[in-house]
């Protein structure tokens, strides 16, 4: 059976400070005619906790602040099935959410300032 399933790579940017939840994308099957039949199913790596599906739009949205630091990325799996018969329509289908990174940790040099140099065509891992 063909897939109909239609998203893209979904990223959500780490450490969002605001009140609402942070939209993420859009889940859609080429099943869905716009009748109020389908029903989308969201589960998985924070489904419900963390991320939550509008299960007649397939609108994704993040509920918690993330951070990239503690976890990169959240695999959850998707369905469209019959809002009556709780049928599956199409089969299970996972996706990958990942966290943009932010310079929220920048670095710093305690004893600096620093000098070094790297002899040209040094070879990879060669000790500095």
């Amino acid at each position: 059976m063909k897939r109909n399933w239609v998203w893209n790579q979904f990223f959500v940017l780490e450490e969002y400070t605001g009140t609402d939840p942070l939209y993420v994308g859009k889940l859609h099957s080429d099943v869905d005619k716009a009748d109020g039949n389908v029903r989308y199913v969201l589960t998985g790596d924070g489904a419900s906790s963390i991320f939550t599906i509008d299960e007649k739009t397939g609108d994704i949205h993040a509920t918690k602040r993330l951070d990239r630091e503690e976890q990169g990325y959240y695999t959850l799996r998707a369905q469209a099935v019959d809002r009556e018969t709780n049928a599956p329509m199409e089969d299970e289908s996972e996706f990958i959410v990942k966290v943009q990174d932010i310079n929220d940790n920048e670095p710093k040099f305690l004893d600096g300032p620093y000098t070094a140099g790297v002899p040209e065509m040094s070879p990879l891992g060669m000790f500095i």
